[in-house]
């Protein structure tokens, strides 16, 4: 017979019913806690979706990006792969580039300026990956305080029912200070996916950061090759030899 199931009900029990005996304070303070929990979940989940498909997306754009002959051939199937922050960086390079009238002449006023337009569309890219994250990290450095503050209250209010009831036995404090601490408990809870979750997610958005550099700069040096292409073919046209 397997007792897992049976020892997880009854330690379930066992929480349920310490949760029940403490005070309004306590279950205020694990009311907040849950709130802190259930909102760094959320955020959890969601980036790490967005993230996900994110590296898939980049991935399956670079490789169209690579294949492609010119770069209004990439501009035309860019909405596909929208998910990948490397499509913004790439539409804000290709709207600079039409600005400079580069599409009908082939010829690049400022490939700075081109470059500088990548860089602000990265930047904007990774702004919205990192919408929200910022909870994360106010979780992680929080929660464990409050649940500390629920457990501080929940012992001063046992040793003063203590002092009342005039009884200085372990077994009769034992109770509230049990009690007391399922607030930290509740707070390290919260916390503790809170941190690790900021920490991975963070990594994740810098790796994105410095692959839409790199981008950046693939799609900056695609511009020069097309820039030169129409020069290259008229100094091998007949009326172009000296």
């Amino acid at each position: 017979m397997n007792l897992y199931p049976l020892l997880a009900v009854a330690v379930g029990g066992e929480i349920i019913d310490l949760v029940g005996q403490t005070g309004p304070v306590a279950k205020v303070v694990l009311l907040i806690l849950l709130i802190f929990s259930l909102v760094s979940w959320a955020i959890i989940l969601s980036k790490w979706s967005v993230l996900r498909r994110a590296r898939v997306q980049s991935g399956r754009f670079v490789r169209a990006f690579r294949k492609a002959q010119r770069l209004q051939d990439v501009g035309a199937v860019a909405e596909q792969f929208r998910p990948s922050p490397l499509v913004g960086v790439f539409e804000g390079g290709l709207e600079e580039y039409r600005r400079q009238g580069a599409v009908a002449n082939g010829i690049i006023r400022s490939p700075l300026a081109i470059q500088r337009a990548m860089q602000i569309a990265n930047s904007e890219e990774l702004t919205r990956f990192e919408r929200n994250l910022p909870w994360l990290a106010i979780t992680g450095a929080v929660t464990p305080f409050v649940g500390l503050f629920g457990t501080v209250w929940g012992i001063i209010d046992a040793f003063h029912g203590l002092g009342t009831a005039g009884a200085a036995t372990l077994r009769a404090v034992a109770p509230g200070i049990s009690e007391a601490l399922i607030t930290t408990a509740a707070g390290l809870v919260a916390a503790i996916p809170a941190v690790i979750a900021y920490n991975l997610i963070g990594g994740s958005i810098r790796e994105l950061a410095a692959r839409g550099d790199d981008f950046a700069m693939e799609v900056l040096n695609a511009v020069e090759r097309q820039q030169a292409q129409p020069a290259y073919r008229t100094a091998e046209a007949p009326g172009g030899q000296r």
